[in-house]
């Protein structure tokens, strides 16, 4: 990651621009058989404690997919039968190059504990779909990638 000055000439108008460059993070809605979802409850400067669904910024070469499946087992300890994209979509246009890859994870198993980096503070925490709706509406989940992957996907499944 680093930043990035472009000189530009769009429409006839010279432009500079500054860009954050970002090689792009796999996120997993998971949801288990009972329609919980798989949150974390993490520390995130300076903002506090926030809930938001699992996720992880891509290695050098990696496959969105094989992120998603990596950083789930790291994060939670679960693993997924399945693992199928629905949503990529850009966080912060206008001045970072991110994508963010959305993943439905389901058949879910646990299968080890959490392994965290060193820099990661959080806990698992499981909440019924619908309830994770309403704190959505409520503004009591802020994270984007959450609200993005839930509301897509519950849109998707007419939830709401």
């Amino acid at each position: 990651m680093g930043l990035s000055v472009y000189d530009l000439t769009i429409r006839g108008r010279k432009i500079k621009r500054v860009i954050l460059e970002h090689p792009g993070a796999s996120a997993m809605l998971a949801i288990d058989k009972d329609q919980k979802v798989l949150l974390v409850k993490q520390h995130r400067f300076p903002h506090g404690y926030l809930l938001e669904i699992p996720a992880g910024t891509l290695e050098k070469g990696e496959r969105a997919k094989t992120c998603a499946i990596r950083e789930l087992q790291e994060e939670t300890g679960y693993k997924a039968k399945k693992m199928e994209h629905f949503l990529t979509y850009l966080p912060s246009v206008g001045y970072s190059a991110e994508k963010i890859h959305c993943f439905l994870a389901t058949g879910l198993e646990k299968v080890s504990t959490q392994q965290l980096d060193t820099d990661e503070i959080m806990s698992v925490i499981k909440i019924d779909l619908k309830r994770v709706i309403k704190m959505i509406k409520a503004g009591k989940i802020k994270d984007s990638k959450t609200i993005c992957a839930v509301l897509t996907y519950a849109a998707k499944k007419k939830l709401y």
